[in-house]
C-alpha cells in the first residue's frame, strides 16, 4: 500500500496524527506530486485548520492545474466557511477541469442555493441523481428547486425519490405536504404532514400545516 492510500486508511480509522506523518512522508519523497497535497489538505480540513487546508490545495493546483479535486476539496472549505461565491467558482473550476462525479454536481447546486440562484442549481441537482440513485439529499434539493420554480408535479416526483430512499425524511414529507397544498389535495397534504411529525414530533412546518389543514376542514 502506497503512502497516500495507507494516510487515508488512517483518516478513516480517525488516526490524525498517524495520517498526517504519512502524507507528509508523501510529499517530501514526491514534492511533485499533486495528490499527497490534495490529501493532507483533507485531513487539515478534517480537523479544522481551514486556512493550511487552503494552501496545500493552492500548491496541488500549482503543481497540476487540471488537479480536479484539489478544486473540490477547496470548494468544499469555502462552502463550509460559508463563501459561497468561491465555493462556486472552485465547484465549477472542478467540473470544467473534468470532475463528473454526484458530489461536485450536489456542492455545485448547495452553492447556488446559498446564493439564492435555485433555477441555476436545477439542472446541477438533476445531474447529480442521475450519477447516484441512491442520493436521497440530492432528490430532496432537486425537488426544492423544482418547487420553488412551481413545477409542483415534477418536485412530487422528486420527493418521492428521496422517500423511497431515506423513508426517514422528514423535511421530504413535509414538503410533499405543502406541494399536495398547493394541488389543493388537503387530505394527501393531511396524510404527509402527520408522516412528518410522527418521524419528527418537533417539526414545527408540519405541525403548522398540519393544524392549517384541519382548521380549514372544520
Amino acid at each position: 500500500m502506497d503512502k497516500n492510500q495507507l494516510g487515508i486508511q488512517y483518516m478513516q480509522e480517525g488516526k490524525w496524527e498517524d495520517a498526517a506523518k504519512v502524507f507528509m512522508e508523501a510529499i517530501e519523497e514526491t514534492p511533485n506530486e499533486p495528490v499527497s497535497y490534495i490529501n493532507f489538505g483533507n485531513l487539515l480540513a478534517a480537523v479544522g485548520e481551514t486556512e493550511r487546508a487552503l494552501q496545500f490545495f493552492q500548491k496541488a493546483i500549482e503543481l497540476d492545474e487540471n488537479a480536479a479535486a484539489a478544486y473540490y476539496s477547496a470548494g468544499n472549505v469555502y462552502y463550509e466557511n460559508e463563501q459561497f461565491g468561491e465555493a462556486k467558482s472552485m465547484f465549477e473550476t472542478a467540473m470544467k477541469r473534468g470532475l463528473d462525479s454526484s458530489d461536485n454536481f450536489f456542492m455545485l447546486g448547495m452553492s447556488l442555493i446559498a446564493l439564492e440562484q435555485p433555477l441555476m442549481a436545477l439542472p446541477y441537482f438533476q445531474r447529480c441523481t442521475e450519477l447516484n440513485e441512491q442520493d436521497a439529499e440530492g432528490f430532496f434539493q432537486y425537488g426544492l428547486c423544482l418547487a420553488n420554480q412551481q413545477y409542483i408535479n415534477e418536485a412530487i416526483k422528486q420527493f418521492e425519490k428521496c422517500i423511497e430512499i431515506d423513508q426517514q425524511h422528514a423535511d421530504a414529507f413535509y414538503n410533499l405536504g405543502v406541494a399536495y397544498g398547493f394541488q389543493e389535495n388537503g387530505e394527501k397534504a393531511l396524510e404527509m404532514f402527520e408522516k412528518a411529525l410522527q418521524i419528527q414530533p418537533d417539526h414545527l412546518l408540519a405541525g403548522n400545516g398540519k393544524r392549517l389543514i384541519e382548521e380549514a376542514g372544520q
